[in-house]
Parts: structure tokens; C-alpha cells; sequence
């Protein structure tokens, strides 16, 4: 296929592009509305991918599709959808390539990009100065932590202090985690009972059947479990406070700086395009949008 065939079929698929989880990249009909207007192939960011991406026309991130409307899968159990699928595909499109968004454990998925499983992981993971010994991170979102309590709040939580003596349910390995531990040092003899869970939907399910009395997530999500249809009935948020908010990044080894420079270089197009905003848009979450995109600066700013 010539550039000039690439590029039409590129624009015709956009930033509307949904990937499935296995190991094919497949084009799904443009939802609603959805415009692909600047997202097009970019000669010149394509030629400085590495080789063996242009050799092979394809990228494989590890994702965790349980956090949407980030990442999530859709009514078929296999194709996963969200703002951070839409982003990968927009990527892919200017650099004139797929990008395939794997079902990975979010706790190894670091390390099973640094080992070469993966071309990186893009699955809300915030940036900090800990994860960055292993990757680096090439920043696209903004967003603090939430906390999500049944509906109706029969625990009467309002803030970090009043988990103090409850059950909190959190996943593995995140920000959430670890703002948990710090906080223990509030509570003294009453501390906070911690679970943590190999996925956010193991923690939200333990929250729903009543044995934590709340859990935590990165504001998005947690505002989607508020008032999605599927699950208010379940979820409220305690209250409005996002808590040390962070910059999320794609995560790449820092062994791949040209795969690390290309995207960002990609990203920056679709910034400077309107590409970027309107992703957000459809996803709900122009709260979290960046100006400019940026290399490990939420590690700077965390550690």
C-alpha cells in the first residue's frame, strides 16, 4: 500500500477506532457523532519509529480494561472501549500503525513491558518518581483520587479521616494503595483495614456486597460509577475532593526513547489538532485535559 492509500484509510478510521483484546486490531464502526477530523498520517513522526515497529506496522499495550470510562470492556466481553482505547487508536492512526490494547495484570504490567511482552502500558497509570525506575512515562491526563462509598453512604464518609477503623477496599500496586498506607498515620489506635484486590472490579464488588465500607479511584471512574445508569443504584461518591491529583503518562522502557519520542510526537499532533479535546469530550472527561503533553513530569511533581 502507497502513503496516499494509507493516509485515506487512516483518516477514514480516525480517532473512532475501538481495539479488541486478541491480538487483533480491528476497526469498529464510528459511534455517533464521532469526527476523525486531524487525525492523519504523519510521514515524517512515522519515520522515526524504530525499525522493528515500522517493520512490524504494530504496537501492543498492556491495559487493565476494568476503570472506565478510561478502559473497560464492552457488552461483548472482548473488544475493550474508552477514552485510553480511542487515544491508542488516534496514536496509531498519525503514526501509520495498529495499536492492539491487551488485557494485562495491572501490577506486572511494568514489568512485563520492560521484559519486552509489551510495547508499553497505557491504563491509567498515574506517573510517579517510584515507577519511573522502570519506565518512562509520556503524560496525557490529569486526575486526583476519589473515594466511593455504597449508595446512600450508610458508613457516613466524607473524607480520608473517616476511614479510620473500616474496611477499604483498593487494587494492587496503585496510587490508591499507597495514599491509604500514609494516611494510617492519622488514625491511630483505630488504623484503616486495607484489601487489596489483582483488579479494581474485585474492589468494587466488595464494596457493592457491603464487606468494605469504601474504596478508592481516581476521579473519572469514580465519577462514572456515580451516575452511570448500570451502577448509581450501587455507588455515590463520599464527596466532591479529589485527592493528589497526578499526571497519568503511557509508559514506556526507557530503553525504547525513540518509540518514547515518536508517540509523544504523535500525541502533540493530535493536541494541536483538536483531536485530542474532542476525545475527551465524547468520553465526558474534558476535566482532565492537558495542554501539552510532557515526559515524567508527574514524577518530578510527586517525588
Amino acid at each position: 500500500m502507497n502513503n496516499s492509500s494509507r493516509r485515506r484509510g487512516l483518516v477514514a478510521l480516525g480517532a473512532a477506532l475501538v481495539l479488541t483484546a486478541t491480538g487483533c486490531a480491528r476497526p469498529a464502526a464510528p459511534a455517533a457523532g464521532s469526527d476523525s477530523a486531524g487525525v492523519e498520517f504523519d510521514k515524517a513522526i512515522h519515520d522515526r519509529l524504530p525499525a522493528d515497529v515500522k517493520n512490524k506496522g504494530a504496537l501492543r499495550f498492556a491495559t487493565d480494561p476494568s476503570y472506565a470510562p478510561m478502559e473497560a470492556y464492552a457488552p461483548d466481553g472482548r473488544t475493550i472501549v474508552g477514552f485510553d482505547a480511542d487515544l491508542a487508536a488516534a496514536l496509531g492512526a498519525v503514526l501509520g500503525i495498529s495499536v492492539t490494547m491487551v488485557q494485562a495484570d495491572f501490577g506486572t504490567a511494568l514489568d512485563s513491558a520492560v521484559a519486552g511482552k509489551y510495547d508499553g502500558v497505557l491504563s491509567s497509570m498515574t506517573d510517579t518518581a517510584e515507577r519511573e525506575k522502570k519506565v518512562d512515562f509520556i503524560n496525557y491526563f490529569s486526575a486526583g483520587t476519589s473515594i466511593v462509598v455504597q449508595r446512600g453512604n450508610p458508613k457516613g464518609i466524607t473524607d480520608l479521616k473517616d476511614l479510620c477503623g473500616q474496611v477499604v477496599a483498593v487494587e494492587h500496586t496503585t496510587v490508591q494503595e499507597d495514599l491509604l498506607k500514609r494516611s494510617q498515620t492519622g488514625c491511630g489506635d483505630s488504623p484503616i483495614e486495607v484489601k487489596s484486590f489483582k483488579t479494581n472490579a474485585d474492589a468494587l464488588l466488595e464494596l457493592r456486597t457491603g464487606r468494605a465500607a469504601a474504596t478508592l479511584n481516581d476521579f473519572p471512574p469514580a465519577t462514572q460509577l456515580a451516575n452511570d445508569q448500570r451502577t448509581r443504584a450501587y455507588y455515590q461518591l463520599a464527596s466532591t475532593v479529589q485527592y493528589e491529583p497526578g499526571l497519568y503518562g503511557i509508559a514506556i522502557p526507557k530503553s525504547n526513547a525513540l518509540l518514547r519520542d515518536a508517540l509523544r510526537d504523535a500525541l502533540d499532533r493530535l493536541m494541536r489538532s483538536g483531536a485530542y479535546n474532542d476525545l475527551l469530550l465524547r468520553w465526558g472527561l474534558s476535566t482532565g485535559a492537558l495542554q501539552s503533553s510532557s515526559i515524567n513530569a508527574g514524577g518530578s511533581a510527586t517525588g
